[in-house]
């Protein structure tokens, strides 16, 4: 979903818009329970993801992302709680966040409320922003290194 038709498809909708963005590179339990919590703070929930490009900006490592964008963004719209995906190639999706007008941002545990990208929009509208908590044990980058060892 481009930029725009974000935008449309808020203000086609009625409720309690949510956001949270990512890689979502391996899903695993951690990223179910953000987009779960995600989820239960509000009517719709639209997840960013981030493109390729933006990954490797991002410098995650040289063989990250694992699954393409297309491929991360499948299997994000295949899950329940989730109703839009969207992918962005800036580095933030602080664009997203401005055409999209969530009513809650939600970001995981690693990310205190004043740090996550599009807080300051969010709240000066009147939203929230929730920080769901890590689950322990679980992180891409952790998967990875046991699948090396």
């Amino acid at each position: 979903m481009p930029r725009a038709e974000a935008a449309r498809w808020r203000d086609a909708r009625s409720g309690t818009v949510v956001f949270t963005n990512g890689v979502f590179d391996l899903l695993h339990p951690g990223h179910i329970d953000v987009l779960t919590g995600a989820r239960a703070q509000g009517d719709l929930l639209v997840v960013g993801v981030n493109s390729d490009a933006s990954v490797r900006r991002l410098g995650k490592g040289p063989d990250r992302p694992v699954r393409s964008e297309a491929e991360r963004a499948y299997v994000l719209a295949g899950l329940a709680a989730v109703d839009a995906v969207v992918v962005f190639d800036e580095d933030t999706p602080l664009e997203l966040v401005t055409a999209l007008r969530p009513d809650v941002i939600v970001k995981g545990g690693d990310y205190a409320p004043d740090t996550v990208v599009g807080a300051d929009l969010v709240r000066a509208r009147g939203g929230r922003v929730v920080i769901i908590p890590l689950t322990p044990g679980q992180s891409t980058t952790s998967i990875i290194q046991r699948l090396r060892a």
